[in-house]
């Protein structure tokens, strides 16, 4: 392994085109400079320094080498930076996770705030199913995520802790032709011969595994798909349905129609997910999505397909009546 030093040497060297420029600019003699290179072109596996009359000048190794050490002295620089920062309690890296849903409305409000509030903290931002973000909150990779026990349960993780932000909704989407879709609510067991657009089911249990158990029936057809655009495509197609979190309305396509379902157990819970020591920006960014949750507009039942209809409210307008009235909250993603 080359030592830090040894690679400063080089780029040093390498600057000034000279051993004595070098050993001046570092406050070394010019003896120990050279015995330095010596060292490091021995650990190279040859010269690294083409001798000239006056001075040095790297060789194809030598800059191939100088290219690693530029690099990896300006990570140990920045990272001083922001370790500086974080011992100072300003600003620094913020890693944050959250599921899809997450970062259709809730998450990117909260970070805008904290944008506006803590402009020194600088948010690297990832997207995965809960399970991987607890994973990575526990290994250190995140200082916070917005998780959720959807579709299987919130999965434990040693060192974390969890605060609990709301409740969220499951809905169904239907196709806008669907003979369902005018209804205010619908019973889950009416959608037993239906397809089900799910990422996952039957390998563990889920909530609209036991929803389906309760209403007397096992789907008939599961349509494995994991991402959002994936799954309201096929729903607009006609070629099944699936379970909608309040949250997605935000971005429901307009062939696509969202109703209740009357099962009142099909609600899953959002979490903010912290480490056992959590960042000041950490727990501030948590603090904001609490705010964002309980500022979130609610104005009783929200106006579904059949209201919208007697109203004679075209499907443009039903979509931004859905978007403003479901509970913005959410889980995994899904």
């Amino acid at each position: 392994m080359y030592e830090i030093d040894a690679l400063r040497l080089l780029v040093t060297v390498a600057e000034t085109g000279s051993f004595t420029h070098a050993a001046s600019r570092l406050n070394y003699t010019q003896s120990a400079v050279s015995r330095r290179i010596a060292t490091l072109e021995q650990q190279a596996g040859g010269p690294l320094f083409e001798r000239l009359p006056r001075g040095v000048r790297l060789n194809p190794a030598g800059r191939a080498l100088h290219r690693h050490a530029v690099e990896v002295l300006d990570r140990l620089a920045r990272a001083q930076r922001e370790l500086a920062v974080l011992h100072a309690g300003h600003g620094g890296l913020l890693h944050v996770g959250a599921f899809a849903t997450a970062n259709i409305q809730l998450l990117p409000t909260a970070l805008r705030a904290l944008q506006d509030a803590r402009p020194d903290v600088e948010v690297v931002a990832i997207e995965g199913p809960t399970d991987t973000l607890m994973r990575r909150l526990t290994d250190g990779a995140l200082d916070l995520a917005v998780v959720s026990d959807y579709p299987s349960g919130l999965p434990a993780a040693d060192g974390v802790t969890t605060t609990e932000l709301c409740e969220d909704e499951l809905l169904v989407a239907l196709p806008h032709e669907h003979r369902l879709a005018g209804a205010g609510t619908v019973r889950l067991r009416e959608l037993r011969d239906e397809p089900w657009v799910q990422s996952t089911y039957g390998d563990r249990p889920t909530m609209l595994a036991d929803a389906c158990a309760r209403a007397g029936f096992t789907p008939k057809k599961i349509i494995r798909i994991a991402e959002w655009t994936g799954k309201f495509g096929y729903v607009a197609a006609g070629l099944g349905v699936a379970l909608v979190p309040s949250l997605a309305a935000w971005a429901v396509p307009d062939e696509v129609v969202l109703c209740r379902l009357d099962d009142p157990a099909l609600r899953r819970t959002l979490h903010a997910a912290l480490p056992a020591t959590p960042l000041p920006a950490a727990l501030e960014l948590r603090d904001l999505l609490r705010v964002g949750v309980s500022s979130t507009p609610r104005h009783g039942e929200p106006r579904l397909q059949s209201e919208c209809e007697a109203q004679g409210i075209d499907r443009q307008a039903r979509a931004k009546i859905a978007k403003q009235r479901f509970c913005v909250t959410e889980t995994t993603s899904w």
